[in-house]
């Protein structure tokens, strides 16, 4: 029986707009973003930044290095917050609904701590509430130090809650992450970024509440 949902972030919870980000980034005077950039596994600068090897500090530095002036965080938020197309009402809803009927729900996103200020912040869901209003459990890629898809991000996500893969149900746009939640045991779903899912989620959890 599925007792614990397991979402991503970005292309799951909220609506992705990667170009939206790589463009704010070239603006911002790094011509070579579009090649660092990747919407499921972040390269370069990028990427440690997203497996937590370098600090927001040092990231800012690098950029700088590369675009010839200061940066504040704040105009590097922007560019990174460029992601975030939308956070759906419903998406919000539904999550409030799960964790009323008894789910544990569970983030797991590679992601960085430009986006996570913003994401724990009450600007979040447009009505006041933190991702923390939704989640039991936040698992980050920047403070795991590991990356999606490495079973060791999931293996450490189920160590640390002490729960069975196949009690879980995992849910990310990306099928090489999918893929690798599948080989761990977990149930998946890997709906295409701004899929409405909640129905196909919902259809899960009761068939197999079922058997």
């Amino acid at each position: 029986m599925i007792k614990n949902v397991i979402f991503d972030l970005g292309g799951v919870v909220m609506t992705l707009s990667p170009e939206v980000a790589e463009r704010r980034f070239v603006e911002l005077g790094l011509v070579d973003a579009p090649a660092m950039m990747d919407r499921y596994t972040q390269q370069g600068i990028f990427g440690e930044l997203e497996e937590g090897k370098i600090t927001p500090e040092e990231f800012i530095a690098e950029l700088e290095r590369h675009v010839g002036r200061q940066l504040s965080f704040g105009e590097v938020q922007h560019c990174w917050l460029g992601y975030c197309k939308e956070v759906p009402q419903r998406n919000l809803r539904f999550l409030e609904q799960l964790r009323q009927a008894g789910y544990r729900l569970i983030l797991l996103s590679n992601t960085n701590p430009f986006m996570m200020a913003w994401a724990k912040s009450a600007a979040f869901s447009g009505d006041g509430k933190p991702i923390t209003h939704y989640f039991d459990a936040c698992y980050l890629s920047f403070e795991m130090k590991v990356m999606k898809p490495a079973p060791e991000f999931f293996s450490r996500v189920l160590m640390s809650e002490q729960v069975p893969p196949s009690e879980c149900l995992f849910i990310d746009d990306g099928p090489r992450n999918v893929a690798s939640a599948s080989q761990m045991g977990m149930m998946t779903l890997c709906p295409e970024n701004g899929d409405d899912w909640t129905g196909r989620v919902l259809s899960i959890l009761q068939n197999n509440n079922e058997e």
